[in-house]
């Protein structure tokens, strides 16, 4: 027989569904007597369940209104290499990858300037993703990924392979990146493409990474919905970390 106290069961299944996305955040749960009713236990059994999720910041409970899913803590550490994907996926919120386009291009002007080339005919891998947090589009993210590195990649599976695990695993030596934040507005194409009103504030994340050598590997250019993060610092004696927090 199981030791695990039927509460504690409780809250652990509403904490998977609601990281899973079951439950999306600033959804309502189902009213109580429903809850009590669904896992056959009394309502004191089930109130302390939700006493657990309360303390731990997944539910907010409004007198007269019912109980809801709070927001989701998720940061994105800016003082790493890792991408944003991957930060999110090491800390187990559910992230869905979606590829719009991924083909050799023309290099934009912008691209050819941080090269230090003047505007030719240089090609690179264009790859245009739509990253889905807790089951809703959140950002849009354009990679322009520089030869020879576009060509070894081309053909990754980026809905499940994430952009620095396939350079990497193609020899990339990646080594140090800069980026640039900035507030802006929603522009009407990338609007369509993240399912919400033209105008709304966003972050804008622009970021070139660099190979051991100095050369130029990746250049991204994202459009992140400023209702779904923030910036956060931690300041300390020794060091300054920067984080994206997730607001819903």
């Amino acid at each position: 027989m199981s030791s695990t106290p039927r509460y504690r069961a409780i809250a652990d299944d509403l904490t998977h569904k609601i990281r899973s996305g079951h439950y999306r955040a600033g959804e309502a749960l189902p009213a109580q007597r429903e809850l009590s009713a669904s896992y056959g236990v009394t309502m004191m059994t089930l109130r302390q369940a939700l006493q657990v999720l309360s303390g731990e910041g997944l539910i907010v409970q409004r007198a007269g209104r019912g109980t809801y899913v709070t927001p989701a803590s998720a940061e994105y550490p800016l003082d790493t290499l890792r991408s944003l994907g991957d930060d999110l996926r090491r800390q187990g919120y559910p992230l869905r990858t979606e590829v719009l386009s991924a083909a050799i291009r023309r290099a934009p002007r912008s691209l050819t300037r941080l090269l230090g080339d003047a505007p030719s005919d240089r090609r690179a891998l264009r790859l245009a993703r739509v990253r889905h947090l807790l089951g809703r589009p959140a950002v849009h993210q354009v990679s322009w990924v520089v030869e020879p590195h576009a060509s070894a990649i081309r053909g990754a599976d980026f809905t499940e392979t994430p952009l620095y695990t396939a350079l990497t695993d193609a020899g990339a030596r990646v080594h140090r990146a800069t980026e640039r934040i900035r507030p802006a507005l929603l522009t009407a194409p990338v609007a369509a493409l993240l399912r919400h009103p033209a105008g709304a504030p966003v972050f804008v994340s622009e970021r070139a990474t660099y190979d051991d050598q100095g050369a130029l590997v990746v250049m991204d250019h994202a459009t992140i919905l400023g209702e779904w993060m923030e910036i956060r610092a931690e300041r300390k004696a020794t060091d300054l970390s920067l984080h994206w927090v997730s607001q819903h």
